[in-house]
């Protein structure tokens, strides 16, 4: 699979916002947050957000790499 190209540094100029999600669809990205709103010390609301941003050729790289089997090479027998 090909490199894709160095980020340009902050003092090269602006970057577009399709490079921005070139990139975040191939290396993926991950948004997480939570919030609860309470009065008096109640909780009211609970609310809870995980986000997976990514392409479904990266979905399936990472998928493939997390179910393969564990390198043992770096085992020695006695």
């Amino acid at each position: 699979m090909s490199e894709l190209p160095p980020m340009p540094s902050r003092h090269s100029g602006e970057i577009a916002v399709a490079d921005l999600l070139d990139r975040a669809l191939h290396k993926g990205l991950v948004i997480w947050g939570e919030a609860t709103i309470s009065v008096a010390g109640i909780d009211l609301v609970y609310l809870g957000l995980k986000l997976l941003l990514t392409s479904t050729d990266t979905m399936n790289r990472m998928r493939a790499t997390a179910n393969a089997p564990p390198d043992e090479s770096h085992l020695q027998a006695d």
